[in-house]
């Protein structure tokens, strides 16, 4: 089994948890003998190749006439972008698909026959002109090789994906990891919405991560739930960190770790480590993370005069977030809308034990982590107080949780995954 796969972002170049759960998820596919084609816009030279090809999308030269172009765009044009979007960063002005894309026909009439575009990869103010040329490639790419199943990883490929599918024909995967209502709540983003409800029309199969987003995919877009199937996600893990870090403080440590954004629910945090301190001194909280709430989070903070044992890193990455977990003696997920959360998994890994929003898909998987609305302020504080001074408490979710993890394998989730391909291919 051949694939061809789309995704804007691999380790260890990632914003989030969508880059992490593409690398665990490929790993497993390969053990299980399928071959991964991975497409990203721009690749730099230090990804981890030795299970799947790496292929750069900036790499690959376009050949295509204007009639080709023109039917393209025909097939495309609801990429017209109107307004604002929020990716996984702050949201920035974009400029109109559809100008963007006439200009490039243009210069393909006048000028060129062959091109090899640009990418930063990156989620900056040209993100919807790279989505555009990204797909223009994928459909250049798709007339190269010879593959079985196309599986578009998230709403930024899901173009490339249908690109991909109307020049071979081939069956097309869409891998759900997060929504528009994930990102903005009611707020949407109505051209996101329209991308991302195509992507899983014209989808032969959706997968979801979680039956929490399985039911938004089915309710608020629509999809024919025949073919949309959950696959849990699971954790990758390189090594168990053993070396010790120097704490510096004296005090228990609360983290939170995540986009400071919407979706995480920053303010619910920030509110519970207000009523937690009014109990207990003997604590200091950290949020790690950056994102278009971060200067209100930091206001909040000073204006509850809680400043002196509370603490923002800024963003984190590679062996930064095992540190941060070492350092750590309770991890909290408040999100308001979390499609699945690999980070409470990581944490548990590391001997934390965890408190997450009801309102998550790993709350469907995990037994032995505390769950709370994440709007419950009270029941937040309430959790984070009773791990932090009730040892046998903290002790049976440390003991527990690590038995827990342990077993969520990617194996099982490549598994399901290699029978969608199978049942695809064959048909």
């Amino acid at each position: 089994m051949r694939v061809l796969m789309f995704g804007w972002e691999f380790p260890p170049h990632i914003t989030g948890g969508l880059g992490t759960a593409c690398y665990g998820l490929t790993r497993a596919l390969a053990k299980q003998g399928t071959e991964i084609i991975f497409v990203v816009p721009k690749a730099y030279g230090d990804e981890d190749q030795r299970r799947v090809r790496l292929v750069s999308a900036e790499d690959i030269e376009v050949s295509h006439t204007s009639k080709n172009l023109e039917e393209f765009w025909r097939n495309i044009k609801y990429l017209e972008i109107s307004s604002n979007i929020v990716p996984y960063v702050d949201p920035e002005e974009y400029k109109r698909i559809v100008e963007y894309a006439e200009k490039e026909v243009a210069k393909y009439e006048t000028v060129y026959t062959k091109k090899k575009f640009r990418f930063s990869g990156k989620y900056g103010p040209n993100l919807m002109s790279e989505v555009t040329r990204y797909a223009i490639t994928a459909a250049s790419i798709a007339w190269r090789e010879k593959f079985d199943v196309i599986h578009a990883h998230d709403w930024l490929t899901y173009p490339a994906g249908i690109a991909a599918k109307m020049v071979s024909g081939k069956p097309l995967v869409i891998h759900v990891h997060a929504t528009e209502f994930d990102r903005s709540g009611e707020n949407i983003n109505q051209s996101v919405y329209n991308i991302e409800r195509r992507g899983m029309e014209v989808a032969d199969t959706v997968i979801t991560v979680s039956n929490y987003t399985r039911n938004i995919v089915i309710n608020r877009y629509g999809i024919n739930p025949e073919k949309v199937i959950t696959v849990h996600n699971a954790v990758h893990f390189v090594n168990r960190i053993e070396e010790e870090f120097e704490r510096g403080v004296d005090e228990k440590v609360v983290t939170f770790l995540g986009r400071v954004t919407f979706q995480k629910g920053p303010d619910y945090f920030v509110e519970a480590a207000n009523k937690v301190l009014k109990r207990t001194q003997n604590v200091r909280f950290v949020m790690a993370g950056s994102g278009d709430m971060l200067n209100r989070m930091i206001r909040r903070v000073a204006q509850l005069g809680i400043a002196p044992r509370f603490h923002f890193t800024g963003f984190l990455k590679g062996n930064e977030v095992n540190q941060m977990f070492a350092l750590s003696d309770v991890y909290v997920m408040p999100s308001v809308s979390e499609p699945f959360g690999i980070s409470p998994l990581e944490a548990m890994r590391s001997n934390v034990p965890v408190i997450i929003s009801k309102q998550s898909g790993v709350a469907e998987v995990l037994r032995h982590a505390i769950k709370v609305d994440f709007w419950d302020i009270d029941a937040l504080a309430d959790s984070i107080y009773g791990l932090l001074n009730y040892k046998a408490l903290s002790e049976f979710f440390i003991k527990h949780g690590q038995e827990e993890v342990n077993n969520m394998k990617w194996d099982r989730a490549a598994g399901m995954i290699n029978e969608i391909y199978n049942k695809l291919a064959n048909k």
